[in-house]
């Protein structure tokens, strides 16, 4: 018989302490991931995270409310100057709603400024072990900046499971996230670093990634000469882009299958369009869908595709004081979002969102 001498025995006990002591670390970060989920989720749901370099502290307000006024209620400040701290209290104290956090953070200390100054998030261009820990310890979100496997591992050793992925372009691009997320199935990324209007799509199409850093929407030199309604032209158009707003198909209520069959079919002969009967209505073509009873709207709804449609709610709600009718939403079998109403109507016709 194989015996265990007291060596061996002690060994047994400090490893069972070492898993103790590793489970607890374990209930405490996932306490801390209630805070900083909810953060991280906000900056999902906008999808664009504007990076700011702020020479003088003055140009945060104006910034902020062009920001606002584009679509893009978020900013990361970068510590990359002495404005920075003022500018983030400026937005925070003038712009209560907006999701302000600070980046290019290397230290405690300045961790420390930032909070200060009203930061709800903070984000690093590197993984610093004790500056992500300082932040644990704080309660304070961060996404600590990564570009290899080693990297994405100690952010896991560290409690995290979103991670900035920098610099983007230059360490890979999406091919690369899309390779490191393979292994870490639960790890999530914001890439930043060379994205912009013409690839921000395909790195949001990845449902690893949570939202995209940019700048190209803030150039410094449209911040430093006060060109506030160009910057918030440019955050317009990020954010049209990112949404991909577009017709898809317009309703026509009717009172029968018969007449809803009969309206199609005159489509299909005037137009060529396909007819497709279905269990409530008949398509002609993808553009035409006319409903065998009286639906949502006086005389029927549009319907208007986005690339992101959880995204487009939040920038319609949050953004432009659009009213959602909650109990139009229709889900897939996972509960995602894939169609939703307006609660108004325009010219008789009911509104609805569809997931592209």
């Amino acid at each position: 018989m194989r015996t265990v001498n007291a060596t061996g025995w002690q060994l047994v006990r400090e490893r069972f302490l070492r898993i103790n002591a590793h489970i607890a670390g374990e209930t405490m970060i996932c306490r801390k991931e209630v805070t900083m989920n909810a953060v991280l989720e906000k900056l999902s749901k906008i999808g664009i995270v504007p990076v700011v370099k702020i020479d003088r502290a003055e140009d945060a307000v104006p910034l902020a409310k062009a920001l606002c006024a584009g679509g893009l209620p978020c900013a990361e400040v970068t510590f990359r100057t002495d404005a920075a701290a003022a500018a983030i209290k400026a937005m925070t104290e003038n712009f209560p709603d907006m999701c302000v956090g600070a980046g290019t953070v290397l230290n405690a200390a300045q961790v420390d400024a930032a909070v200060e100054a009203g930061a709800q998030f903070i984000v690093s261009p590197g993984l610093n072990p004790k500056t992500v820990q300082y932040c644990l310890d704080k309660n304070v979100p961060i996404t600590p900046g990564t570009s290899s496997p080693s990297d994405i591992e100690q952010a896991i050793e560290l409690g995290l499971d979103v991670v900035k992925f920098f610099p983007a372009e230059q360490s890979g691009g999406l091919a690369k996230i899309k390779a490191m997320a393979a292994p870490y199935v639960n790890m999530k990324f914001m890439p930043t670093g060379g994205i912009n209007a013409k690839n921000l799509t395909s790195y949001l199409d990845f449902n690893k990634i949570i939202a995209c850093g940019g700048s190209w929407m803030v150039p410094g030199d449209l911040i430093n000469a006060g060109e506030w309604d160009r910057i918030e032209q440019l955050t317009r158009e990020a954010v049209q882009t990112m949404l991909g707003f577009e017709l898809a198909h317009i309703g026509i209520n009717t009172g029968s299958a018969e007449e809803a069959e009969k309206i199609a079919r005159r489509f299909s002969f005037l137009f060529g369009m396909p007819v497709k009967v279905g269990n409530s209505s008949v398509f002609a073509g993808t553009e035409v869908e006319v409903y065998k009873t009286p639906y949502l709207g006086e005389h029927g709804h549009i319907a208007i595709r986005t690339n992101y449609i959880d995204r487009a709610v939040n920038y319609l709600t949050s953004v432009l004081g659009v009213e959602i009718a909650e109990d139009t939403a229709k889900r897939d079998a996972k509960g995602n979002l894939k169609a939703i109403y307006l609660k108004e109507e325009f010219g008789g016709f009911a509104l609805h969102l569809v997931q592209k």
